[in-house]
C-alpha cells in the first residue's frame, strides 16, 4: 500500500538509550512510521523531506504496536543532520 502523503508517514524519531548509541557508533537513524508504510513509501518520504539519499530501510514492530524504521545513509553524516532537525539534539 502507498501512502500518498509523505508527510504523514514520518511520526517521530526514537529517542532511547539504545537508539542513540546507534546514531554515534553506526550513523543509523531510528524513527517511529505509520504502521501502513512500507520500505519505498519511508525511504521516499525521508529522501524527499530531508535530501539525504537513504541507502538501506529496515522495519519492524514494536511490543507496543508501533512501526519502527532503521534507516542506513549514504552520507556519512546524513543521520545527525536529520537528528537535529527532527529536534533529538
Amino acid at each position: 500500500m502507498h501512502i500518498k502523503n509523505i508527510s504523514s508517514i514520518i511520526k517521530h524519531p526514537l529517542v532511547s538509550e539504545k537508539a542513540m548509541m546507534l546514531l554515534e557508533q553506526q550513523g543509523t537513524l531510528q524513527i517511529i512510521v505509520d504502521i501502513r508504510a512500507n520500505k519505498s513509501d519511508i525511504k521516499r518520504a525521508v529522501e524527499s523531506l530531508y535530501g539525504f539519499e537513504v541507502s538501506r530501510v529496515n522495519t519492524m514492530i514494536t511490543s507496543d504496536g508501533n512501526k519502527k524504521a532503521i534507516l542506513s545513509f549514504i552520507q556519512a553524516d546524513a543521520a545527525h543532520e536529520i537528528a537535529s532537525r527532527m529536534g533529538v539534539y
